[in-house]
């Protein structure tokens, strides 16, 4: 920051943009208060969601807050997030290293090398700054007892969205 001009007398101004629900503020106001350490200060943008994505489509930000999820395989989120030209990819990251590397784990057989390819491609995006992670949340699933045949999936809550298994017990009788 100091290479740019800025420092603890001259501080960089930003809005952060987030969608206006909790799981979206939340971290917003964190990311906000990290980047005080590095001369940056930002003002918390809240978005009506029926105007954010619009919004990001647009590019209409300096620094938005997102949330992406994961699963068991990070491949389809690799490629959707960070492949060049994906629809999803909404901050326009290009790397055709990366995309090599996100093609080459896609088709691998192999766990353990596989592993070593998705390092790799976390490693990259890493360097480039491409759309930091800058937090994992943890999530939970609850239940009650009447509710039947639900099966709780223990590597990502996404993976539990279907329920024509689920049945109620009736309480009436």
């Amino acid at each position: 920051m100091a290479s740019l001009g800025y420092g603890p007398d001259n501080r960089l101004q930003i809005k952060v943009s987030t969608r206006d629900l909790p799981v979206f503020r939340d971290p917003a106001v964190i990311l906000i208060d990290q980047l005080k350490k590095v001369y940056i200060d930002g003002e918390l943008e809240i978005i009506d969601t029926t105007l954010y994505y619009p919004k990001i489509r647009r590019k209409d930000y300096a620094v938005a807050l997102n949330l992406s999820q994961s699963g068991p395989d990070p491949d389809p989120i690799l490629g959707a997030i960070y492949g060049c030209g994906s629809e999803s990819n909404v901050d326009g990251y290009c790397n055709p290293e990366v995309d090599g590397l996100i093609e080459q784990q896609s088709i691998e057989a192999d766990r353990g090398r596989r592993k070593q390819l998705v390092w790799a491609v976390e490693r990259k995006l890493a360097e480039d700054g491409a759309r930091p992670i800058i937090f994992y949340s943890r999530a939970g699933t609850c239940w009650q007892p009447y509710v039947k045949g639900l099966t709780i999936m223990v590597d990502s809550l996404h993976n539990e969205n279907r329920y024509e298994d689920v049945w109620l017990v009736s309480l009436s009788g």
